[in-house]
């Protein structure tokens, strides 16, 4: 593993001028810049964690097809028609699990900073119920994890949107209570923009996914294991690949 960036100064200029000139006619100017400054660093990025990855997190997708995100905007909703995402991310998740419903590793890289992040963002209704109930009984195990000195110093804590009260169905004395109470489970660590073309951004972006995997897996357990219940086609479907917008 090289400790170069696979960023430059032109990178994060790139996401500034797009940052303040977010129109198409500003993009289509630039956009040799984009796929020479932006994108093709980030697709060999994606391709150097790929082989990474296979030494502590083998079951996740790095793939250009399978991990990047999208440029564009998706404003069909949306009140903020912008066009254009002003940092480029990709997404490393289970190959068995839909994209955004499992747990897996998040890397972005915007004009005002860096993220290196990971845990579960989207899960349904039945996936956090499977996931709260293997907390539940196999809390020990999830705070030695998430309450190690290392994983609090590099990545912790575990925190995102939240019930006021403890689920129906679990004592609200339970010793995992705090943990029960989300509907996310994400954890990870920012950075100044800068850091994306420090000499130390790869090996820091290896060293914190690391970190990170045993709690990805911890996640990833319980659902998995109900995947596995599921008949042959539904997990097919769930393994179509799904494009981003």
């Amino acid at each position: 593993m090289t400790s170069a960036s696979c960023f430059t100064p032109r990178t994060l200029a790139f996401l500034r001028g797009l940052e303040r000139h977010n129109d198409r006619a500003w993009f289509a100017a630039h956009k040799d810049a984009y796929e020479r400054d932006v994108k093709a660093p980030m697709v060999a990025l994606v391709e150097r964690l790929a082989a990474d990855l296979r030494r502590f997190a083998p079951e996740l997708v790095a793939s250009p097809r399978g991990s990047l995100y999208r440029i564009y905007r998706d404003t069909r909703f949306s009140s903020d028609k912008s066009p254009f995402k002003t940092q480029v991310g990709a997404i490393f998740p289970h190959r068995d699990l839909p994209r955004h419903q499992g747990a897996g590793l998040y890397l972005e890289i915007g004009p005002d900073g860096v993220m290196i992040a990971g845990g579960i963002y989207m899960p349904q209704s039945p996936e956090l119920h499977a996931l709260r109930e293997y907390l539940a009984g196999n809390h020990a195990r999830f705070r030695a994890l998430v309450e190690s000195p290392a994983f609090r110093r590099t990545a912790g804590p575990v925190s995102g949107d939240s019930l006021q009260r403890v689920p129906r169905g679990f004592t609200p004395d339970h010793p995992a209570a705090e943990y029960l109470k989300l509907k996310q489970f994400l954890f990870g660590r920012d950075y100044p923009a800068a850091f994306a073309v420090s000499p130390k951004f790869y090996k820091e972006v290896v060293t914190l996914f690391e970190r990170m995997a045993p709690v990805v897996h911890f996640l990833n357990d319980p659902l998995l294991a109900g995947l596995s219940r599921r008949d042959p086609l539904a997990r097919a479907l769930d393994r179509t690949p799904v494009r981003v917008r």
